[in-house]
């Protein structure tokens, strides 16, 4: 049964802050990719505490370590998004005409799956609650689970040409995405129910979106220049991004708050709970930001930085 449901909005315009400090004070550290154009985009934290990236024009995965040394391994073209899986591999989507996806061994063995549907072009991926990997197929409006022995199963979006994007497992045990054209925040259950949560603003364009420390979905509105909250009920909150244009992309949870992407602005951006954004301006011009994660033991964050063809790290 599929069912659509119109989310509680609170909006919120008080707290919203900005702090202009030097960089260096933040502990800033910048690691060149020795790939020429390798254009890093996702990044995450491996199983073996190193840090991962995709480097997506030039179809390649690369490993790095905590005190900056790279290793890259050649995988197929379009390489977007990772994420450790329950086998202790990480998972890989190729966004191509090729339909499909891929995994990695920490050694850098890479196998790969074919997607049933023609031109899917996957995105995001998650693991499940279920122990099976989650991902969004943007081209055919489709959410897919694949359990680790391969066995492939699609389940289609109710918004049709919605062009589903992030993905992650919420706190109630559920899948919870973006819907980047339907401008919604969907919900799949395991057993495949959807719920769908319309965004207040039309053309936000959600994006990426993950698991808030207060149990709560958070992600980040790419046209919209805000970052929304959405509780387990529905309820959504957002709260605009100081920089004008910023297009936040890539959210992660780190500690009690929360800390995102802004390629158009080249900062970072931290979020409170309350909602209070304050920003950090890269020290290398252009870097163009676009996604983060806390890394190995949690002390520092790790982004890329797109046009510097390096990876950044920040040391709060």
């Amino acid at each position: 049964m599929r069912r659509g449901v119109i989310g509680v909005l609170v909006l919120s315009t008080a707290l919203v802050a900005t702090l202009a400090l030097p960089a260096q004070a933040r502990g800033f550290h910048q690691y060149p990719l020795p790939a020429p154009e390798a254009f890093p985009v996702d990044i995450t934290t491996g199983p073996d505490g190193n840090v991962w990236i995709t480097e997506t024009p030039v179809g390649r995965v690369a490993k790095i370590t905590p005190t900056g040394t790279v290793t890259g391994y050649a995988v197929q073209p379009g390489v977007q998004y990772l994420t450790p899986g329950p086998d202790g591999k990480l998972w890989f989507t190729l966004y191509t005409s090729t339909s499909q996806i891929g995994r990695i061994t920490t050694s850098g063995q890479a196998t790969y799956l074919n997607v049933p549907t023609p031109n899917s072009y996957p995105a995001d991926i998650s693991v499940g609650p279920d122990g099976a990997m989650w991902f969004t197929e943007s081209n055919t409006n489709k959410i897919a689970r694949v359990t680790t022995t391969g066995s492939l199963t699609e389940y289609v979006v109710p918004t049709a040409a919605s062009l589903p994007w992030g993905i992650v497992t919420g706190p109630d045990g559920a899948l919870w995405f973006t819907e980047y054209f339907g401008n919604k925040i969907g919900r799949l259950t395991t057993a495949g129910t959807f719920t769908e949560y319309p965004l207040p603003n039309q053309a936000s364009s959600p994006y990426l979106i993950t698991v808030g420390p207060d149990q709560n979905l958070w992600f980040t509105e790419r046209d919209g220049n805000r970052i929304g909250r959405i509780t387990t009920g529905g309820a959504i909150t957002e709260y605009a991004v100081p920089s004008a244009g910023a297009q936040p992309r890539g959210i992660n949870a780190a500690g009690s708050n929360l800390y995102f992407a802004e390629p158009n602005a080249n900062r970072i951006g931290r979020i409170t709970l309350s909602g209070q954004i304050t920003e950090i301006t890269l020290p290398t011009d252009g870097a163009t930001p676009q996604d983060i994660t806390p890394g190995p033991g949690g002390t520092s964050l790790w982004f890329t930085e797109y046009f510097a063809n390096a990876i950044g790290r920040i040391d709060p």
